[in-house]
């Protein structure tokens, strides 16, 4: 398709955008009195208008039936979670009985490394991303120590080139067969949070199966945004947050994958806890563990129904819509912003280099040549929320639920006021 920097373009795609009417589905701060234009999906997603009654629904359940909501609300809470299986299963390529809903991201990646991370003398390193989340790089340390272990010996960085802003899968391969068989657990983020670069998820994969190593994958910036076939790779686990493109609202309740071949399997180490026993014989208190036969018998605790009915809420949206389409629109409305920034650096004094490779999803970063944290606020006093990251990057992540082409080719002329007013 050929772009053009107009307002009429930008609104002929809208016309033709087959989810269009979804952005009347969400709810947008205002400054100034106008709806802002919306980039950090990838930190927290906008708040769908049909949440409040998802939430209004336990509610009142909680005051008419107290205790008895349990059983006897219309969605009875001890099994609330169970509704969300079948949809998110779909979301990131799995059998329903491989997903559940608990926790939050690092506590359950912690939860997870407990069973797939099992350090011996031989098969003791762990390989990630070079500058992981800080969550992460704190949840590997603490494990490391945990067991004992020496951190610059355990942990392995994947490195980029030199004066790259991303990683080349042919290394990470090399890397995962050079460490061969002292592998023992391959834990990446699907999608890196500050570049936007997207893994290639099945190749690593195969890759650290092949050398005999657990793989899991931290799918925060992934899950809702990038297409995951997380059964079909065969991996091991992964675990991921709900409030970024799954818009279930500020630290609500993670995900996780077990993979079938781990489930019912007796001699595998987990925390245990009174929700990860059969319903069955769940509240005949009995002594012994006896594990869910899903994904469920991680959890731990009952499940926070006031925070998993926003989540549910927002999937029956990916319900109706499918990934694919999604993906789709994702896929136009990236390339039309990457269009306007390039466009837009052709007629101001400034440079802006997307470091996000063409393995991407919703969200581009841009290093911002030449200017400096000015020109965010700037953008941000005039009604574009987006991202600021030292040194001198903004992430931008038009999400496809509620971002349209007007809102980029208006960001683009915000853009240029902010460089020519700096």
């Amino acid at each position: 398709m050929e772009f053009k920097n107009t307002l009429e373009f930008a609104q002929s795609l809208d016309a033709q955008d087959h989810l269009s009417t979804y952005r009347d589905e969400f709810i947008f701060p205002k400054i100034n009195g106008k709806e802002v234009i919306y980039f950090t999906g990838n930190s927290l997603g906008l708040q769908p208008k049909r949440t409040k009654a998802f939430v209004d629904e336990v509610m009142k359940d909680w005051a008419e039936l107290a205790v008895e909501g349990h059983f006897y609300a219309e969605k009875p809470w001890w099994d609330y979670h169970e509704r969300l299986a079948e949809p998110l299963a779909k979301v990131v390529g799995a059998l329903p009985e491989e997903v559940s809903v608990m926790n939050t991201l690092t506590v359950n990646l912690h939860f997870l490394m407990v069973s797939f991370y099992n350090p011996t003398k031989k098969r003791f390193k762990i390989l990630c991303e070079e500058k992981a989340f800080p969550s992460d790089q704190y949840m590997f340390q603490s494990q490391v120590r945990f067991h004992g272990l020496d951190s610059d010996e355990t942990i392995v960085e994947l490195k980029k080139r030199e004066g790259e802003h991303h990683w080349r899968t042919e290394d990470i391969l090399a890397k995962i067969e050079e460490l061969g068989d002292e592998l023992a657990l391959v834990l990446i983020g699907g999608v890196n949070y500050y570049n936007g670069q997207v893994m290639d998820m099945e190749a690593i994969t195969k890759a650290g199966k092949a050398v005999g190593a657990n793989v899991g994958w931290d799918l925060a910036h992934a899950v809702g945004n990038v297409e995951l076939k997380l059964h079909e790779w065969d991996a091991d686990f992964a675990s991921w947050c709900s409030y970024k493109y799954m818009n279930s609202g500020p630290g609500n309740a993670s995900g996780i994958f077990v993979n079938q071949k781990h489930l019912n399997k007796k001699d595998i180490q987990r925390f245990e806890g009174w929700w990860g026993t059969k319903k069955e014989t769940r509240f005949l208190m009995k002594p012994e563990f006896e594990p869910m036969e899903n994904a469920d018998a991680w959890q731990i605790s009952n499940v926070p129904v006031l925070s998993v009915a926003p989540y549910l809420a927002s999937l029956t949206m990916f319900e109706e819509v499918g990934m694919e389409k999604l993906i789709a629109k994702r896929n136009l409305i990236v390339s039309y912003l990457e269009y306007i920034l390039h466009e837009i650096d052709k007629e101001v004094n400034s440079s802006f280099e997307i470091i996000t490779p063409k393995d991407r999803g919703c969200q581009l970063s841009v290093f911002l040549h030449g200017q400096g944290k000015s020109l965010f606020n700037y953008l941000m006093e005039n009604g574009v929320v987006t991202d600021w990251r030292e040194p001198n990057v903004i992430r931008l992540a038009p999400a496809p639920f509620y971002s349209t082409y007007e809102d980029m080719y208006r960001f683009g002329q915000i853009l240029k006021a902010g460089v020519l007013a700096n």
